[in-house]
């Protein structure tokens, strides 16, 4: 169109309801420029006529000359600039997202609301009508032909511009109902008539101008072409032909009987008819027949689509001309579904991949008309015709191709020729078959405008004709449309259900919404939960009730995932609010209100659900159930969120509409018309009843892989019910029913057998095993291959003697992919029926969320009683196997008897070193390595005989293939070798191979999603999509599977097979085609795509950065402990520190908000490089961006390692080095310290270490030992420079002195000696963090020797970390009393040359020996009780004794002390005599109780009360108001160790030293280390007994087990406490008003249901109070 016309146009282009040839988002005003309704400017910048320009300059800044459309920020400069309202008004309005649409609609009391004063709204109000008068756009409509008149109160609809809706202002209104007028005297006066009328526009208008209107080139757009030649013979009958477009069974055709002679194009809606006679069936192949039926069927299409008219082709007609022209000959037809089937088969190999579903959506499905005789009989012969329907909505402009195969007469075989069809007359000829390339150019230039003219001339057609819209295809749309053109309604489509209020009467045929997987609902009926459609899913789902605010957050996607349970439960989102919510917040709103109110939240709502990478757009499916007439108002509620949903997917490519009847249909196309200027009706089913399409759609559904009805097994052989709803509710369960895969839907299907095939073919290709497999070796009787370990873990899941503990973990360690987590279910299968068995399938799940969903299936379908069905709960390298036991006993709502089971964890650990991990596991386990036994590898060789009678290429099954061959390497690496050797690295598709290989290699379970893959290798990814990743990438697709992912939402995922062949594949890539480790993930990080919105995104960030920046560590089952992640390990000795350099600096700058990568760069520069500028640069980086201990620790490190250096170097320390020393080493302490003050707070998981669940939890102490090392490395430089080495001993102690703040710097001044004098100038300048050294020393050890005394872990795996941690704070303490302790002997000789040393000297001297032997403290005396020899701990008592005697005042501490050294020697040797007797131990501390009261820190004070006073029957102590307020000391200890060691609870627990005994007296306290002698000789005597080694009887196995509490010497010993259960506490009575609680060690042991029961238990002793062992209830049966 030239410029002149464009302008002419514009007009009413703006004024048009219907669309326009492109297909545009919906009208959405931002603050670009866009010609508003009746604003026309010319290129000189004139005004239009109606004297509007196209903006409207008020106060020297532009504004839109409509109101409505105005962004808040317009509306901000507006009220500033031209109002002059007080600017926190205005910022008020614009917080509130006040935009022009809300100003025209607010009054003045919506002003008041929203907080505005009244003089200030009253000026806003009045100034806004004068705006709309002063810029109000005049129109002229004329109006001569329209009779009636237009209704005068019509008002201004407006809308918020921000939610993408256009303002339809009253003249707007006016103009379209005079076109209304206008076109309704036009259908009046062309009744009848044949002429095409083009669209009406908006401008002055005339009917007659209507008829003389031409096409562009002054030639009629088409004229009725009747081939002459064709004529009727006289008396022949002429045959009833079928209805265009409607299936008619009860019609049938004559045999010899005459159709209407063809025709070419007229008004392009009365079909064309072309016929034809397929080959004879007796001569032709039915193959060649149906090629000939496709080819002809497509070509005709095509033309007909191309030409934009109707058309019906019928085979079993004659096409020649003459006397036989259109007579009924009729063909044999065995099989309709051939042919219906090879249509929808074909379209692909026809028509290109865009215009594929509009192919599909034009050409109408055969129908097979009936060839009766002359003589009224049937005979075996049909017509075949097939129906065209070329609508605008699917053609608009677009110019159908077609690819025809073509026998070429030199090469004698098939070719594809892409052909152009157009209808020319009667016929359809293919313009690009002219041998002449510039009649063809010429051609195709003129083509271009003609279809243009036609694609006009067809959508005026449609709007004018005045038949109703057909409505024969509806059934086969639906079908279309629900099954995106497949054989069914897959079930791993997503739906999102959009929809309004339903009729009470119309719920039960919404019962197909249950069998969907239905993602979320958009909710527009504020009483569904009671009465509606959600009321009615409820009944049989969980559909969570949530609000729009709830998306409307900052949390990740995967955050938002797991609080809202989506994709385990539907989220139904009321969007206008809840008719029952008490809270003004969220009860229903009118649609003006909804819209000032809400509508951003549907926004918000609409952008989170369909993100990239929540939800894959090709398993995406939006489902809208209209269910009443929408009114016509574009600032409907449910049209807002149809047309976010429309922007968001930008287009209705995955969209249903499901209209109620017509008029509701007719409705919602003129408002999605309006706004979205598409036409919606192909996506649209109306002539459907709700019980129809129901019907329709669960007809298409696949075929259920599930039972119908699945039961838990129960007590007694019995069984229950489990419901759908209920197993819903145990969302990170993978429930195993009893009658797992029995009786199931796919079972009775002719697809079973396909089913069942790619089932096995999955499995042994390397994907997860599933319980179908085990079903279907069963259902074929060949056994499934066990591991030579089944029986052992079989049996040790069900022993004979049964188990003492209600929770008991066993361990299955296994190399990666040798098949561990295969025999773990393999043993679940086969105990289905003995236990509840349950698999955790999401590894991102809580250990608290994971119990309480375990105690749920332990009791499901039970009452309250004493039995029930244990559980048998299989994880898969759980991180911290012991926190979740002791979940599962917290939680545990049940009533146990003695030794009953209630839940078994099976954990499959991988590990690298399964023999090693066996041994050091503290629990019961089993292993199975990646070596095959003889009588296995036998099962592996017979099992690939029977696969070649099910499969093709068995041989291809290479991860079973790696099993069979034991792992070979060679064999390995000769699959590789053959399959990548001729991979192109430079492609798409070497690319993405070159990625799984590297993240497989390195971080085992790691993946890539499905629709990025497709993405990378140039899938597009549509709603229609044919082609698959698998056929793309072959051959190298053999090495690779596809997966489903439940952890990070729902979807497919890809890796490569086994992670020896992702090994494997990356040496083959490194030698052969030189690709270097540093390549690839440079790569890796460059490759944008990667880092967009795409299903798994967020994890496959993780797994890159876990990949970069995670070591090994041995106590986590790895080879060794690392200084970097193996990937960077292998890039430095393969390729050289530059290129690590350079892959760090790259990965930081693609994750800039990750502090974890500047960190591991920091490290690098920090141990390798010694480059220790650049170093710190990256910590601090690392430190601004997030604050944890780790980062800070990370800084430290690097001022320790600069110190190192400088006090190592081989040049001697000048004073100079020696202040430039002192400065690093005072900025590692604060950064240590401040390391230390962070770990109280940490946050337990890094962002990439999401991957692996979760860390364990531990208390980072690396700040405390980082300190230490400071220390240590200045201390040493600074006692071996050559001025203080110097033998003079007299000088040395003076150095010592000086450091324990004993004498000033200046004592060490020597005159005679200048360089020594500037070496103490450099010590005066850092006097201060010099003389704060050995304090601080002393404070971090007392802080280890708490930490390990006082707590241990509550994993057992990290006791084996804390015995190394000891022994290394063991060796700093050996080197720190080196320095600062001088000898006995020299002690020996002070005390010689000075006999009379003052009695404060003596103390001190005491005290030193004390702090050698590690017993100054109150942790220190606690670990002598394991001292084999008492003769020291008798020494250190007279030491003590000595002090507590002879020093001036006693302090509490010495006090506290000295009573506990009385306690740990009477534990070692009761008769010694230096022991004071109990009594007056209790007088001692009763006094220092008196003293410090019940607010003390002195948490060890509180601990003796519990030991020494614990009231017993004889109540010795009554007579002391100790034991009055024993309970109250209690709860003081429980206070004060709180706040000295909560933040270590995560990870650390209380230790029990003592017990209560049977005695009296000190012989009451009974040590937890005597407790263990009598086991160790239990425990040899019965292996003595047992002829076995005793070190199969551990320690912490009679303890972890329980049976401990059954060995009858400690029975003796200790004493049974009897208490009661009251509100889940454990409580102890001795009368009156002393009631002390107990904790239990396991909360698992107390009843739930809040019963007082009475009970019975040992005292155990923590610093945190009392705890209850082996507890017993007296009811119970014995």
């Amino acid at each position: 169109m030239e410029a002149k016309d464009k302008e002419q146009d514009s007009f009413s282009s703006h004024l048009s309801m219907k669309s326009d040839n492109s297909k545009e988002e919906p009208l959405y005003f931002s603050q670009e420029e866009r010609t508003p309704p009746g604003a026309e400017t010319s290129k000189t910048g004139a005004k239009s006529p109606a004297g509007v320009s196209q903006a409207q300059s008020v106060d020297d800044f532009t504004l839109p000359p409509q109101m409505e459309n105005w962004t808040k920020d317009h509306v901000k400069d507006w009220l500033t600039t031209k109002l002059r309202v007080p600017q926190n008004i205005v910022q008020n309005l614009f917080e509130q997202e006040f935009s022009g649409a809300c100003l025209v609609s607010f009054e003045k009391r919506d002003l008041l609301e929203l907080g505005v004063p009244l003089a200030p709204a009253i000026q806003i109000v009045r100034q806004v009508e004068k705006f709309k008068q002063q810029f109000s756009p005049g129109l002229s409509v004329s109006t001569q032909e329209v009779s009636g008149t237009i209704h005068e109160s019509m008002e201004t609809q407006t809308v918020s511009s921000d939610s993408g809706i256009q303002s339809l202002s009253s003249t707007l209104l006016i103009l379209q109902e005079a076109r209304n007028r206008i076109k309704s005297v036009m259908d009046q006066k062309s009744t009848n008539s044949k002429f095409l009328l083009p669209e009406v526009t908006d401008s002055p208008i005339k009917l007659k101008d209507l008829t003389d209107q031409k096409s562009t080139n002054d030639e009629p757009l088409y004229q009725e072409i009747t081939d002459s030649s064709t004529f009727l013979p006289p008396n022949q009958p002429i045959c009833q032909i079928r209805a265009f477009d409607k299936s008619n069974p009860s019609i049938f055709y004559t045999h010899n009987g005459r159709l209407p002679p063809v025709a070419g194009p007229s008004n392009l809606l009365d079909p064309v008819h072309e016929y034809h006679l397929l080959p004879d069936a007796n001569e032709t192949s039915e193959i060649e027949i149906l090629h000939e039926f496709t080819t002809e069927v497509f070509s005709f299409a095509a033309s007909c689509m191309n030409s934009r008219t109707n058309g019906t082709i019928h085979f079993g007609v004659n096409k020649q001309p003459g006397q036989g022209h259109g007579q009924v000959v009729g063909h044999k037809i065995t099989s309709f579904s051939k042919y219906i089937e090879i249509l929808n088969s074909r379209l692909w190999d026809y028509f290109e991949e865009e215009h594929v579903n509009a192919a599909s959506l034009c050409i109408r499905p055969p129908n097979f008309i009936h060839v009766y005789l002359e003589d009224g009989t049937a005979s075996d012969n049909w017509v075949i015709e097939v129906d065209v329907v070329p609508t605008y909505s699917q053609t608009q402009e677009n110019i159908f191709y077609t690819l025809l195969s073509i026998e070429s007469t030199e090469k004698k075989q098939q070719s594809k020729t892409e052909c152009l069809f157009l209808r020319d007359g009667s016929r359809s000829i293919n313009i690009l078959a002219d041998t002449n390339p510039r009649r063809v150019q010429e051609e195709m230039k003129s083509l271009i405008v003609k279809v243009k003219d036609w694609a006009s001339v067809r959508k005026t057609a449609e709007e004018t004709d005045e038949k109703p819209p057909s409505q024969g295809n509806q059934g086969q749309r639906l079908k279309q449309l629900i099954t995106r053109g497949r054989e069914a309604f897959e079930n791993s489509i997503q739906v999102i259900l959009v929809t309004d209020k339903c009729h009470p009467d119309q719920l039960e045929h919404l019962d197909f919404l249950k069998e969907m997987k239905l993602f979320a609902v958009l909710e527009f009926d504020p009483e569904s939960d009671v009465n509606g459609t959600c009321s009615f899913y409820r009944r049989d789902h969980v559909g969570n009730l949530h609000f729009p605010r709830m998306y409307d957050t900052q949390d990740s996607v995967t955050t938002t995932i797991q609080k809202l349970n989506l994709f385990h439960q539907t989220s139904w989102v009321f969007c206008n609010g809840q008719v029952n919510e008490e809270s003004e917040t969220d009860k229903p709103l009118t649609p003006s209100e909804w819209l000032k109110k809400r509508s951003g939240e549907i926004n918000n709502v609409v952008s989170f659900l369909f993100k990239p990478d929540l939800l894959s757009k090709d398993r995406l499916l939006v489902i809208i159930i209209l269910h009443s007439a929408v009114d016509m108002d574009i600032s409907s509620p449910i049209l807002e969120a149809f047309c976010a949903i429309y922007r968001t997917l930008e287009g209705f490519d995955n969209m249903l509409c499901i209209c109620k009847d017509s008029s509701v249909f007719g409705r919602w196309r003129q408002l999605v018309e309006f706004r979205c200027k598409e036409d919606i009706t192909s996506k649209c089913i109306f002539a459907l009843s709700l019980n129809e399409i129901s019907s329709t759609i669960k007809k298409l559904k696949e075929p259920q892989t599930q039972s119908s009805r699945r039961f838990l097994p129960s007590i007694g052989s019995s069984s229950v019910l489990l419901t759908k709803k209920d197993e819903e509710l145990m969302t990170v369960l993978d429930i195993l029913c009893e009658n797992e895969c029995e009786n199931t839907e796919i079972e009775t299907q002719e697809s079973f057998e396909k089913f069942k095939i790619k089932t096995e073919e999955d499995f042994y290709r390397g994907g997860q095993v599933t319980w179908w497999n085990f079903y279907l070796s069963e259902k074929d009787r060949l056994p499934f291959i066990s591991r030579d370990k089944y029986s052992e873990l079989y049996d040790l899941i069900t022993p004979v003697d049964g188990y003492t503990n209600p929770c008991v973990i066993i361990n299955l360690f296994h190399h990666p992919g040798c098949g561990g987590t295969t025999l773990a279910m393999h043993v679940l299968w086969n105990l289905r029926r003995k236990f509840r068995c349950a698999v955790v399938k999401n590894n991102t799940a809580t250990n608290q969320e994971i119990a309480a969903q375990v105690i749920n299936l332990l009791t499901y379908g039970k009452q309250e009683q004493s039995s029930y069905m244990p559980v048998l709960l299989l994880v898969d390298n759980w991180d911290d196997v012991e926190d979740l036991k002791q979940c599962i006993l917290n939680v545990a709502s049940v009533k146990k008897q003695h030794n009953q089971l209630v839940v078994i964890v099976l954990n499959c650990e991988r590990t690298r070193f399964p023999d090693e991990s066996s041994r050091n596991s503290r629990t019961a386990n089993v292993l199975i390595t990646n070596k095959l036994s003889i009588k296995e590898q036998s099962l592996f060789t017979e099992k690939f005989e029977q696969l070649k009678d099910n499969h093709k290429k068995p041989e291809t099954f290479y991860a079973f293939m790696i099993m069979t061959n034991n792992f070979s390497e060679d064999y390995i690496k000769n699959v590789v070798s053959n399959i990548v050797a001729d991979l192109d690295v430079s492609t798409q598709e070497g690319r993405l191979f070159s990625f799984l290989a590297l993240l497989n290699t390195y971080v085992n379970g790691s993946y890539m999603s499905l629709s990025l893959c497709e993405e990378l290798v140039g899938i597009r990814n549509t709603f229609w999509k044919q082609d698959t990743l698998d056929v793309k990438m072959n051959p190298y697709s053999t090495l690779m599977i596809t997966f489903t992912v439940d952890e990070h939402g729902s979807y497919q995922a890809v890796r490569l097979l086994h992670q020896m062949i992702a090994s494997k594949c990356l040496e083959v890539l490194t030698l052969r085609h030189n690709m270097s480790r540093s390549e690839i993930i440079v790569d890796l990080l460059h490759c944008d795509k990667l880092y967009k919105s795409c299903m798994g995104k967020d994890f496959l960030v993780q797994t890159i950065q876990s990949m970069l920046v995670t070591r090994q560590r041995k106590e986590q089952g790895d080879e060794k402990d690392t200084f970097f992640s193996p990937l960077v390990e292998d890039i430095d000795e393969r390729e050289g520190s530059d290129n690590i350099k350079d892959v760090l600096e790259k990965a930081t700058c693609r994750f800039d908000k990750s502090a974890t990568l500047p960190q591991a760069l920091a490290r690098y520069f920090c141990l390798r490089e010694k480059d220790f500028k650049s170093a710190l640069k990256w910590a601090l980086d690392a430190r601004n961006k997030k604050s944890n201990s780790y980062i800070a620790d990370t800084v430290g490190q690097v001022y320790k390692g600069h110190l190192k250096k400088e006090i190592e170097a081989p040049e001697q320390l000048t004073p100079e080095a020696l202040d430039e020393c002192l400065k690093l080493a005072n900025s590692a302490v604060d950064a240590f310290r401040d390391s230390q003050e962070l770990a109280k707070k940490d946050d337990f998981l890094d962002a990439y270490e999401m991957h692996h669940k979760k860390r364990q939890k531990s208390y980072n102490t690396s700040g405390y030992a980082g300190e230490i090392d400071v220390i240590m490395i200045l201390l040493d430089g600074i006692t071996e420079l050559p001025a203080f080495s110097s033998h003079d001993r007299h000088k040395r102690d003076k150095i010592l002195q000086f450091l324990k703040g004993q004498h000033p710097v200046s004592s060490l001044n020597d005159s005679s000696n200048p360089t020594f004098d500037r070496f103490v100038a450099v010590l005066a300048d850092h006097e201060r963090f010099l003389t704060s050294l050995m304090p601080r020393l002393k404070e971090i050890f007392n802080y280890f020797e708490s930490y390990f005394t006082y707590l241990k872990p509550r994993s057992l795996e990290k006791e084996t970390a804390d015995e190394r941690n000891k022994r290394k704070v063991s060796e700093y303490f050996r080197k720190y009393m080196q320095i600062f302790r001088i000898s006995v002997e020299e002690k020996a000789s002070e005390k010689a040359s000075k006999p009379n040393l003052s009695m404060g000297q003596e103390i001190v001297d005491q005290r030193c020996y004390l702090e050698i032997k590690r017993a100054d403290s109150f942790a220190g005396l606690l670990q002598h009780l394991n001292d084999k020899s008492p003769a020291e701990m008798e020494h250190i008592l007279r030491k003590w004794q000595f002090i507590f005697e002879n020093s001036q005042s006693t302090s509490v501490s010495d006090t506290v002390n000295f009573i506990l050294a009385n306690i740990v020697l009477h534990s070692l040797k009761p008769s010694s005599t230096l022991l004071k007797r109990y009594e007056v131990l209790v007088s001692l501390l009763n006094e220092a109780l008196q003293k410090e009261g019940t607010h003390s820190r002195l948490t060890e004070m509180y601990y003796l009360s519990m030991l020494l006073m614990w009231p017993l029957k004889d109540k010795r102590l009554e007579s002391l108001a100790t034991y009055r307020n024993i309970g109250l000391y209690i709860t003081s200890a429980k206070k004060s160790f709180h706040r000295r060691y909560s933040h270590m609870f995560p990870s650390r627990s209380a230790i029990a030293h003592f017990f209560l005994g049977r005695s009296s007296g000190l012989r009451q306290i009974v040590s937890k280390a005597k407790l263990d002698q009598i086991l160790m000789q239990v425990s040899r005597q019965q292996a003595s007994c047992n002829g076995q080694n005793s070190q199969q009887r551990k320690l912490h196995v009679l303890w972890q087990s329980g049976e401990a509490w059954n060995q009858p010497e400690i029975q003796k010993k200790l004493l049974r406490i009897e208490g009661q259960s009251e509100q889940g506490e454990i409580y102890v009575n001795y009368g009156g008003a002393l009631k002390m609680q107990v904790r239990p060690v396991y909360l698992g042991d107390i009843r739930s249901g809040y019963s007082r029961e009475k009970l019975s238990f040992y005292l155990g002793f923590t610093m945190e109070g009392p705890v209850a062992y082996n507890i017993k209830y007296e009811n119970e049966d014995k």
